[in-house]
């Protein structure tokens, strides 16, 4: 079967909307991302490296490390959103932007990058999420 053949043709559409009501649920209330991850498949690397382990599989332990962030609130101003289509179906979406935690006044930047994968009833779960503080 030709990979190309199942193309997300409103792919940038699909990453916009995804993107906003991402950060709108994680600026409220973080535990409720679950239902967009699924248990047995999604990853997330959030500041991974050798030295500094941060790999996480599963909905559960994705939800679990993000609610562990030293945070109370936090806010997410999005600067860019950058979308592509994927074999499949797909979308990888990449977003640039700055947050605000807590009291905070000097935003710090970050990118994320999520690769959606359709989930057969007409949405989209998260099948991979990289973020990355955008230091030096």
């Amino acid at each position: 079967m030709d990979p190309l053949s199942n193309i997300c043709a409103n792919f940038e559409e699909v990453g916009r909307a995804f993107a906003g009501h991402y950060y709108q649920v994680f600026d409220t209330n973080r535990g409720n991302l679950g239902a967009l991850y699924k248990e047995e498949v999604s990853m997330l690397n959030f500041e991974h490296s050798a030295e500094r382990p941060g790999q996480f599989k599963g909905a559960t332990a994705i939800v679990q490390k993000l609610q562990s962030l030293p945070f109370q609130q936090v806010q997410h101003h999005v600067v860019t959103v950058d979308c592509q289509p994927t074999p499949g179906g797909g979308v990888v979406v990449m977003v640039c932007g700055n947050l605000l935690v807590d009291a905070e006044q000097i935003p710090q930047k970050f990118s994320q990058v999520f690769q959606l994968l359709p989930t057969g009833t007409g949405s989209y779960y998260i099948f991979n999420d990289i973020f990355r503080l955008n230091v030096g």
